[in-house]
């Protein structure tokens, strides 16, 4: 069984962490070990429609931002990895001068200190120098800074295709593998894969008003993977 830390900050997208969740629900071999800030549980609300309950209720193991004793604080509880889905740049700047005064912080330092993988998806635009130089404090360090930036050559028709990219690219850099993948992997120019132009477009991007509006619906969850957890 892998063990994988989850964090989720304050920064806006917390749809990511909570798609994440969602997927690694249907991975049967995975643990998830969710931690939210206290910004975090205010973003929640104010973005989408679960209640802080019902997103700690799709993690196996749910810890307070105050508990700095839990078992994810040492470096004896062995884990696979850890994601923060979204970083705020007050979480970044703590990882980056190892200020960990919280619990997601501490597992994120405890992380790096065991050599393994911490993903840091940065959730913020424009960076100044400021910011720029955590960026490089962390990878120094041994995290992978991996904003949350789409892809388009698989052509997304909603929110959530776009959502599913960043997600599925991020487990595939704590080594999850999942039985399909939730977006279609460049194959190369000629692939039949991708999403394919219609021809009013003539090749260009072009959505309608009801490919384009955000609604409960882009982040539903997706069916169970096949032999997923229940």
């Amino acid at each position: 069984m892998k063990r994988l830390i989850i964090g989720i900050s304050g920064a806006s997208g917390a749809v990511y962490g909570i798609r994440l969740l969602e997927v690694l629900r249907g991975v049967a071999d995975v643990e998830t070990h969710l931690l939210l800030s206290p910004a975090a549980r205010r973003t929640i609300k104010l973005e989408t429609d679960r209640s802080v309950e019902q997103v700690e209720a799709l993690a196996d193991h749910v810890y307070r931002a105050g508990d700095i004793a839990a078992a994810i604080s040492s470096g004896s509880f062995r884990a696979g990895g850890m994601i923060v889905a979204p970083c705020s740049i007050r979480t970044l700047s703590g990882i980056a001068t190892s200020f960990s005064d919280n619990l997601l912080l501490r597992a994120a330092d405890v992380t790096l200190k065991e050599r393994r993988k911490l993903v840091l998806l940065v959730r913020e635009t424009p960076f100044h120098i400021g910011h720029l130089r955590l960026l490089v404090q962390v990878a120094e360090l041994g995290a992978i800074v991996m904003p949350p930036v789409p892809a388009f050559y698989q052509r997304p028709q909603t929110l959530g295709d776009i959502v599913d990219q960043t997600v599925n690219r991020a487990l595939d850099l704590v080594d999850v593998e999942l039985s399909c993948d939730l977006f279609p992997r460049w194959k190369g120019p000629n692939t039949t894969s991708l999403h394919q132009p219609s021809a009013q477009t003539n090749g260009h991007a072009h959505f309608s008003p009801e490919q384009t509006r955000v609604t409960a619906d882009h982040l539903a969850i997706a069916p169970m993977v096949p032999n997923g957890k229940p």
